[in-house]
């Protein structure tokens, strides 16, 4: 089965912490809302410490038009995007050694906060010596879910080409898309937690020798993917385009849903494996928030340590979209898993949607 054999990520260079941002919030939201305490607690409660952005907190005081905000996105993507790519194909951690621009057959680019023709893995092609003949894959719109439906798409292109190496970048720049004159509860609970993250993930086929590429032990294949949408679910999550840009929408109902909904769909998908949910070693699970983890724990009825690691990640770089779940599998693909271990990876997205992956560390 295909596998995955190194992930990177890379840090926007603006670090802000909750109580600045909580600060900008409050002298934003102030003269909307008489209970605004009430709704700032948004921001503790979430246990966000700090979050990454392209840009400085004072950036986010004045006014930028759609057309502002989306060259500083292609610009920034590009910049980050480049070098999450050559992070992840020089990563030390993962890799006996540095695999050529050249062997990459394809290049999956994941993204929803910006808008660029040609794509932005065409504009990062010319600054990297990759194939001409490069297949480019950019797949625009699926949010929170992008990252866990990228490695799936991977892993459907390293079944049929089995000697393929591919590779899967996300770049999430949540925090152009802000809209200061958005004062809705909404853009309220989207600047509470949602930051910029770039992380590049390579899928290899199985007749790429495992052996002759990883310094690691064991590493984790993909045994099956299953995507889900829910039917007439448009309003959960998602953007609302207008003449300024992209205004977020966030149902405050998605926890709801969540323990609702994904249990069928996690046991549907293990039993079409012959799987029991306890046999499951690792939850790789997005961090769309500190609800979502607290529904994933309900809805499923797992150890809320196991939940360990994505909490860690959205402590200390908030919900990055599509990013999010990479940067959670970087943490177990850190770890020494023992072989034959199993996990399951988990996003969910607007449609409303879910991707699901099994894996195997092997």
């Amino acid at each position: 089965m295909p596998s995955i054999l190194s992930v990177s990520e890379v840090i926007p260079p603006f670090e802000v912490n909750q109580d600045q941002a909580l600060l900008f919030a409050r002298e934003l939201f102030a003269d909307t809302y008489k209970d605004i305490e009430r709704l700032l607690k948004a921001f503790q409660n979430g246990q966000i410490v700090k979050r990454n952005f392209v840009k400085g907190l004072e950036w986010f005081n004045e006014d930028h038009s759609f057309e502002e905000k989306n060259n500083t996105y292609i610009e920034s993507a590009v910049e980050f995007g480049k070098e999450a790519i050559e992070k992840c194909l020089q990563n030390e951690s993962f890799l006996k050694k540095v695999i050529p621009c050249e062997d990459i057959e394809a290049i999956f680019f994941i993204s929803s906060t910006g808008i660029s023709t040609p794509s932005i893995d065409a504009r990062i092609i010319n600054h990297l010596p990759f194939s001409l003949h490069i297949k480019r894959v950019p797949i625009w719109g699926l949010g929170c879910a992008g990252g866990a439906v990228g490695l799936s798409r991977a892993f459907d292109y390293c079944k049929a080409y089995p000697q393929a190496k591919v590779l899967v970048l996300s770049v999430e720049l949540c925090s152009l898309t802000f809209q200061k004159n958005d004062l809705s509860k909404s853009n309220l609970i989207g600047t509470s937690l949602f930051a910029d993250g770039i992380a590049c993930a390579l899928v290899i086929g199985d007749e790429v020798s495992k052996e002759e590429y990883s310094s690691k032990p064991s590493i984790p294949s993909i045994i099956a993917t299953q995507s889900t949408l829910m039917a007439n679910s448009l309003d959960v999550m998602g953007w609302d385009i207008r003449n300024t840009g992209l205004f977020v929408i966030f149902s405050r109902d998605i926890p709801h849903i969540i323990e609702a909904w994904l249990k069928p769909n996690v046991m549907g998908f293990l039993s079409e494996q012959k799987m029991e949910l306890n046999q499951i070693n690792h939850f790789i699970a997005h961090p769309g928030g500190k609800k979502v983890l607290d529904a994933y724990v309900k809805s499923l009825d797992i150890p809320p340590v196991m939940n360990d690691i994505s909490l860690e990640v959205l402590k200390n770089f908030g919900n990055m979209s599509s990013a999010t779940v990479l940067y959670v599998l970087r943490r177990f693909m850190e770890q020494e898993i023992p072989r034959n271990e199993w996990g399951l990876a988990t996003a969910l997205g607007p449609g409303f949607s879910s991707e699901l992956l099994l894996l195997r560390w092997q």
